[in-house]
Order: C-alpha cells, then structure tokens, then sequence
C-alpha cells in the first residue's frame, strides 16, 4: 500500500517502512508526525475528497544538512564572477503507518 503526502511544497510517495528526506520540519527527532489528508493512496481507490479520516504516521528520526549545492554567476566580458554555495536542511522521515485515524 502507498500514499501520496505534501509536506514543503513537494509531494513524496511513501510506502511503510520508508525512510524519505523532506524539508525540515519543526518537530524535534523520535517525536511522531502525521500528515493528513493524503493525496492518493491504492487501498481501493479510495476518494479522499470525501474521506478527510486517512492520514500517514512518521517518526523522524535525525535532521541534517544535504550536500552542497554550488551557484555560480557570470556577465561574459565583464569579469564579473561570483560563487555562492547552499546547504538544504533536511528531516530523515521514517513512514510507520497508512490508514485511517
């Protein structure tokens, strides 16, 4: 069985026992989280427009940074040249349960 959660302005397909990297959230690590409503899941073709019950069950269980993502700008002829570097904050998610509330 899947689901499809939103969380952070993205959408990530979840399956029991995955382990997802999201966007940070403001929940300490080995706390639960539940994300709900759901936006599409198997178990029946179930519609969830109608039934706002099922949720997804986490637990987080670290936070960190991803790798560096390096941004470099340019104006040709101009030697202009500049380097920026970005590091994403993350949640290591794992999803303990699909169903309903």
């Amino acid at each position: 069985m899947y689901a499809v959660i939103k969380t952070g302005s993205k959408q990530y397909r979840v399956c029991v026992g995955d382990k997802v990297k999201v966007e940070k959230l403001d929940v300490a690590p080995s706390e639960e989280i539940s994300f709900s409503p759901i936006l599409v899941s198997d178990e029946n073709k179930i519609d969830l427009n109608q039934d706002k019950k099922w949720s997804v069950k986490a637990k987080v269980l670290k936070e960190g940074k991803k790798k560096k993502v390096l941004v470099f700008h340019k104006k040709r002829r101009k030697q202009y040249k500049k380097l920026n570097g970005h590091r994403q904050l993350y949640s290591l998610i794992e999803v303990t349960n699909i169903g309903k509330d």
